[in-house]
């Protein structure tokens, strides 16, 4: 697999946590919205250091 490939799966990861977070920002606690919204955001920051480094 090429890293554009990885890219795109990770930013539709990132996507589909983001809204995920929103919904469960009305819906749950509010620690869970952070937990989801801390995924999202390691999720995002692996693929922007993979499109500057790699």
């Amino acid at each position: 697999m090429n890293t554009d490939k990885i890219r795109n799966i990770l930013n539709m990861l990132f996507l589909a946590l983001a809204v995920i977070a929103i919904i469960l920002y009305f819906t749950a606690g509010f620690s869970t919205f952070i937990i989801v919204c801390a995924i999202a955001i390691v999720v995002k920051l692996i693929e922007f250091f993979m499109r500057f480094m790699l």
